[in-house]
């Protein structure tokens, strides 16, 4: 069996909620309560104001550093005065306890009690001592009754702000097209002119002028006064010649006449 191995049953395994300043006075109310029991007291730090404060002065009040080296020690009731860092140092507090363990937290302490019963596996049930327990802060909600002016009031304040506009807007009577098409107006009312206008003649065909012949560059090749696909580069500056030859010759065979036999 291991040395953290709990042996108490979950009925005997109790969280008492209490105050920082109210610990001693349920410390002393529970050793007197259990007078004739082995009773143990383990905290995390601070031994001497818990060893100054107590009535008892033969109850054993050990650090979890101390416990920890303690593998044979038993006791029937443990006490934690406060909640360790890691969940684990907890757990062997409660394994040395054979009958009953309880455990003292104040409010900022129950945070950490979370990560223990994940993993003891189950949860561990708070028991109120009356007095000792921490004061519960209730949030209660002021509901502030309005009059029925004020209630108005906002209402015309807030109808305001939604339909209000940064800039005046004026009104304007829908024009009656009648049976005229309605995308022969603009947006401003005014109908549309679909005339042809001059700019509309810059996409028109227009004849071409012919490609003439302007000479030579420095490098000798023939320039033309426009682009063409009947334009050589012919030194003359002559247009290319047009024929029916095929652009690809077969090839040639060279047949020699044989001399006819006697």
């Amino acid at each position: 069996m291991s040395v953290n191995t709990i042996t108490i049953k979950p009925n005997n395994h109790r969280v008492y909620p209490c105050s920082n300043d109210k610990k001693i006075q349920l410390l002393n109310k529970i050793i007197s309560e259990n007078e004739k029991s082995d009773i143990l007291v383990v905290c995390s730090t601070d031994i001497a104001s818990i060893k100054e404060g107590i009535e008892n002065k033969d109850i054993k009040i050990l650090e979890d550093k101390e416990l920890i080296k303690l593998n044979d020690l038993r006791c029937e009731i443990l006490i934690s005065f406060d909640i360790p860092i890691k969940s684990i140092v907890y757990m062997a507090r409660v394994s040395k306890a054979t009958e009953s363990a309880v455990l003292f937290l104040n409010e900022s302490e129950q945070k950490a009690l979370y990560p223990i019963e994940m993993l003891l596996g189950r949860a561990i049930k708070q028991e109120i001592i009356s007095g000792f327990e921490y004061p519960v802060k209730e949030v209660v909600e002021v509901v502030r009754k309005m009059s029925k002016e004020k209630i108005k009031e906002v209402a015309k304040k807030r109808y305001d702000e939604k339909t209000q506009d940064p800039e005046e807007k004026v009104y304007k009577p829908k024009r009656d097209y009648g049976d005229e098409d309605k995308k022969s107006y603009d947006k401003s009312g005014k109908k549309k002119d679909f005339k042809k206008s001059d700019s509309s003649d810059k996409w028109a065909k227009k004849k071409k002028e012919p490609n003439k012949f302007l000479g030579h560059d420095d490098n000798g090749k023939a320039k033309f006064s426009g682009k063409s696909g009947e334009r050589n580069h012919r030194f003359d500056g002559s247009p290319k010649e047009k024929w029916d030859a095929p652009k690809k010759v077969g090839r040639k065979i060279n047949i020699k006449a044989r001399k006819p036999q006697d």
